[in-house]
């Protein structure tokens, strides 16, 4: 069990390759308690699913997945009084940026998680819950978080970000509020 220190109103953001196992991860997140409240672009993708037709591929709605997912985000910063925990990829430095950018204009501590995965194991991830992304987009995630797992091997913590923990697959999260 790998232990979080977090503020009462935290931005928490899980980050990793697609496929790397973030939504298992959350999936058994543990608060102690505490109320959480996790964003996962899944969530919306279920919900508009349901109101497209059954057959219309996801590539077709995948931009207003997510925007509404960021949408979310940003509202549920602003207007949410306790722990807020988003699951994003976060391999870009611009998706990052914007995190960050939340947790300032609404006052909340912010930490990375970086579940760390080999991009074998992410596509294999990837295989298991049905849902390939694209060959191209995967390649660029790729890249770009080998770059940063190599920053993260040296210490390194994003800017912006107050802390920074590297988990594995195996790992369980527990988050422990600490007073502000």
């Amino acid at each position: 069990m790998t232990a979080v220190a977090v503020r009462p109103r935290s931005l928490v953001v899980l980050a990793g390759l697609p496929g790397a196992g973030k939504s298992t991860l959350l999936a058994r997140l543990e608060s102690g308690g505490a109320p959480v409240v996790v964003l996962d672009s899944d969530q919306v993708r279920a919900r508009l699913r349901a109101s497209f037709p059954a057959n219309l591929p996801y590539r077709y709605y995948r931009p207003l997945v997510h925007l509404v997912h960021r949408m979310r985000v940003l509202l549920l910063a602003i207007s949410g009084t306790g722990l807020l925990v988003v699951h994003e990829p976060s391999t870009r430095p611009t998706t990052r940026a914007w995190l960050v950018l939340i947790g300032v204009l609404t006052g909340r501590h912010r930490q990375f998680l970086w579940l760390d995965a080999t991009p074998e194991q992410a596509m294999a991830g990837q295989v298991e819950r049905g849902r390939l992304v694209r060959g191209g987009s995967f390649a660029r995630h790729v890249r770009r978080a080998a770059w940063l797992r190599d920053r993260f091997a040296e210490g390194w913590v994003p800017r912006g970000w107050h802390s920074m923990t590297v988990l594995t697959r195996r790992d369980r999260v527990r988050l422990s509020v600490t007073p502000d």
